[in-house]
């Protein structure tokens, strides 16, 4: 039996190419995406040893997230020309070179190499978070939902794979870290061949007197379109900010690599294994009331922070969030996919990823700022959480003013 046809039966109606996709994406998901974690975890603790200064130590998370954030406006639009297919394989090359590079800078010592690793990352991040669209291009609608759950369920394994590899590698070569970067190189030159077996055609080139879709000032003033990219943007970027500190708070009160590397194990996988469920669960309540679900359980997750710093405080803060990210982002993104035409595919991704990452850059860098000028690891760690609180108070006030203007 293959993943396609293991999909529910219900699932599976005049959907056969889409499950086909959806296949496949999950596979490269599973694959490719082990390396987010990776970087994830040593990006910060990597930055620590080469940054001139602790303040710049999450600097190459912020400048991947920051190459997601200024790829996503010329990628989106990239394959509506070429493919979906072109921009992943392009994605995949610049994860490989970036690793490279990120491997090269450590070898020389060189923080500014290391960081031109970092955005080259950054574009294959912006790629990969449009997997989870390209599973709706051949989509029906009814399995539209699920076929983005199922896509992020791919990111299950890749939570298991990738901090166990950088347990496994980390320590392998007399400069740590290096190896990792180059398990990161076989990962995405393994993973890009699953691109081929991609059945997504490109769209046609529409004519001259095709109806030509909304501006993007339009698409932002459609309560919808900016309420989803709203609570996409804060759901996305308080994750990253809460996640971003925690290896150094966990080494910074007394626990090893390892233990910080099982912690954001822990973490991702309660990023993806709702996914199994999540879309079932916006068929059936919609979109508003998972992506509330979602924002509850972020605060939850400050809450168990802020609460203490043994390792149960870690381990639960941590899953909350994922779960919280789950429910917040994979509802935003139907959300966003149920209110735009496909003629402005190109341009709503787009725009959507490129906000969306825009404030998970600030996010990152705040991180570091915060966690860098506090007095102790422990008074870093309460700064960063304390600062989800403006942001889940405006999301949430968002949601509401949707539901007024769109009373069930």
């Amino acid at each position: 039996m293959t993943l396609a046809t293991a999909l529910p039966a219900d699932d599976r109606t005049d959907d056969t190419r889409a499950r086909r996709n959806v296949a496949v994406l999950v596979a490269a998901q599973a694959i490719l995406g082990a390396q987010l974690p990776m970087n994830f975890i040593m990006g910060g603790l990597a930055g620590m040893t080469l940054a001139p200064t602790p303040l710049l130590a999450t600097l190459p998370i912020s400048l991947i997230v920051f190459g997601s954030m200024t790829t996503a406006p010329w990628i989106s639009p990239l394959m509506q020309a070429r493919g979906r297919r072109f921009g992943f394989v392009l994605g995949a090359l610049s994860g490989a070179a970036g690793a490279a590079l990120a491997a090269t800078g450590l070898w020389l010592g060189s923080f500014l190499v290391f960081l031109a690793g970092a955005y080259l990352t950054g574009i294959f991040m912006s790629t990969l978070g449009f997997y989870r669209f390209a599973a709706t291009d051949t989509a029906s609608e009814t399995f539209r939902p699920k076929a983005i759950s199922y896509v992020m369920a791919g990111g299950l394994l890749s939570a298991l794979l990738g901090p166990q590899l950088v347990k496994a590698t980390a320590e392998a070569a007399a400069l740590p870290f290096v190896t990792t970067y180059l398990t990161i190189v076989l990962l995405n030159l393994a993973g890009l061949w699953l691109f081929f077996l991609l059945d997504i055609p490109t769209p046609e080139k529409p004519a001259h007197d095709a109806p030509r879709g909304r501006t993007r000032g339009e698409l932002l003033r459609s309560p919808a379109i900016l309420v989803s990219i709203l609570c996409a943007m804060v759901t996305y970027a308080l994750m990253n900010l809460v996640m971003t500190s925690t290896p150094l708070a966990v080494v910074g009160c007394g626990f090893a690599t390892g233990t910080a590397a099982d912690i954001v194990s822990a973490h991702v996988v309660a990023m993806y294994l709702p996914s199994f469920f999540t879309g079932h669960l916006i068929t059936r309540f919609g979109t508003t009331r998972v992506v509330s679900a979602g924002l509850l359980l972020l605060a939850g997750a400050g809450l168990v922070a802020l609460s203490g710093t043994a390792l149960a405080n870690f381990y639960g803060a941590l899953v909350l969030l994922g779960l919280g990210w789950n429910f917040g982002f994979i509802g935003a993104t139907a959300m966003l996919t149920a209110n735009h035409a496909p003629n402005e595919r190109g341009a709503v991704q787009g725009l959507n990823d490129a906000m969306v990452f825009g404030l998970v850059t600030v996010a990152s860098l705040s991180s570091g700022g915060l966690m860098g000028s506090a007095a102790d690891a422990v008074s870093g760690w309460a700064a960063v959480n304390v600062a989800m609180v403006p942001f889940l108070a405006l999301a949430g006030g968002a949601l509401i003013w949707l539901r007024m203007l769109r009373p069930a």
